[in-house]
């Protein structure tokens, strides 16, 4: 990707989601409408921290590149530059994939 000109404030990331299996293991096609939403996606932006009670930063735990598995129904779709990006908190991370 690009570099991407959407910054994300305090303890948001920005995720570009992977793409949706168009076919079962089983072999069967499914329409676009009928694909589960992944929940899985690769960080492309990190906001800069939660701003703690003292005024410093608290550092995030992942980092721009890393492959995470996120909640169902958590972040904020966007629509950026023609590409389908979410925003999420850091605590709607439920793991980072290595």
């Amino acid at each position: 990707m690009a570099k991407l000109n959407l910054k994300p404030l305090d303890d948001r990331i920005v995720v570009e989601q992977n793409e949706a299996d168009e076919v079962t293991a089983g072999g069967i096609v499914l329409p676009s409408n009928a694909q589960e939403k992944p929940t899985i996606g690769k960080v492309v932006a990190v906001g800069p921290g939660k701003t703690l009670d003292d005024g410093s930063r608290a550092a995030l735990s992942v980092k721009v590149g890393d492959e995470l598995c996120y909640g169902k129904y958590a972040g904020t779709e966007v629509d950026y530059d023609g590409k389908k990006l979410f925003v999420l908190r850091e605590s709607d991370v439920l793991a980072v994939l290595e």
